[in-house]
């Protein structure tokens, strides 16, 4: 029976100002000594770990970069010795030019030395026909100018006090203790892909189930109407059409934390505010188990281009 291994990684780039005041895409390789190869960052899973913090923290550990995900890119497979095959999944990560000029990197056991190479350098640089096909998808969303993105993430509150034990309002029915855990799970992988402007539904449910992450991010929580599950069931969606109006127009990455009935909602219009074909994919991302939550990635220059990936969690099988 073969062994599956997990891993993950990303593709980091920079867009870097020359002195003419023309613009180049630069983008992270790095080199292991021990293999004596030239690749993206990437690595195994930690026990417990989710593969969007796994991509985070191996990025970090190899380079010294602290990255946000981007898009997802795609899912590499090759096999390895002893009856085992490794699966890799990428994202694409900017990095800031500050960031870049101010990174001191060290040196360690995994990269003996990084460099950021121009884009159109970069796949004949690469070591494995594994790492340019993945490179391939990068390369074709850099020719149309869409990989600099932001991410829309829809989240359904985490599990609440049944309506038959409640003695509350529907709005004020609380978190149940494994409602309260599932908050607190959100935090780590909420923060690999670090949304920044939070906004919830009224209800206690939902407003508890975000609060974790935004203590952990020092971020304001925006309490709304608009997407509580009241206004749903009153007909009144002009209030949910014009925040995700608003999100898209200001192209930064946000969440919207609501209620199941309501998500497909949220998902459709946000396919409408960019121009996205509508379909099954839609359903798909807005049918969510309690804490589960969809990422949207869209086009931060051009968000006319449409939905540009979806990935959901927890993963669907």
């Amino acid at each position: 029976m073969t062994e599956e291994v997990f891993a993950a990684g990303t593709v980091c780039w920079t867009r870097e100002t020359r002195s003419d005041g023309s613009e180049r895409v630069l983008v992270l390789v790095i080199h292991r000594p021990k293999r004596r190869d030239v690749s993206f960052p990437k690595g195994k899973l930690d026990p417990g770990e989710s593969l969007p913090q796994a991509a985070v923290r191996e990025t970090r550990e190899e380079t010294g970069l602290k990255v946000r995900l981007d898009q997802h890119l795609g899912t590499i497979h090759y096999d390895l010795s002893g009856n085992r095959r490794k699966t890799v999944q990428y994202w694409a990560a900017h990095v800031p030019q500050r960031t870049v000029r101010e990174l001191a990197f060290q040196a360690n056991a995994e990269v003996d030395a990084i460099a950021w190479v121009p884009v159109d350098e970069v796949r004949d640089q690469l070591t494995y026909a594994a790492d340019r096909e993945l490179f391939d998808v990068f390369l074709k969303l850099a020719a149309r100018d869409l990989i600099d993105s932001f991410a829309v993430t829809l989240l359904r509150h985490g599990k609440a006090l049944p309506r038959a034990q409640s003695h509350e309002p529907d709005h004020l029915r609380p978190l149940t203790d494994f409602g309260r855990a599932q908050a607190a799970a959100l935090v780590p992988i909420l923060d690999a892909f670090g949304p920044r402007r939070l906004h919830t539904s009224t209800a206690t449910r939902c407003v508890d189930t975000i609060a974790p992450y935004a203590q952990r991010r020092r971020k304001p929580v925006r309490q709304t109407d608009a997407i509580s599950q009241d206004a749903w069931d009153a007909g009144e969606l002009d209030g949910l059409r014009a925040l995700v109006a608003a999100v898209v127009a200001r192209g930064k990455d946000a969440l919207l934390c609501s209620h199941r009935p309501v998500l497909p909602d949220l998902a459709r219009e946000l396919a409408l505010a960019t121009g996205s074909e509508l379909g099954a994919y839609l359903e798909e991302a807005a049918t969510l188990p309690t804490a589960g939550f969809s990422v949207f990635h869209l086009s931060r220059r051009h968000p006319e281009a449409g939905i540009l990936s979806v990935e959901t969690y927890p993963l669907k099988h």
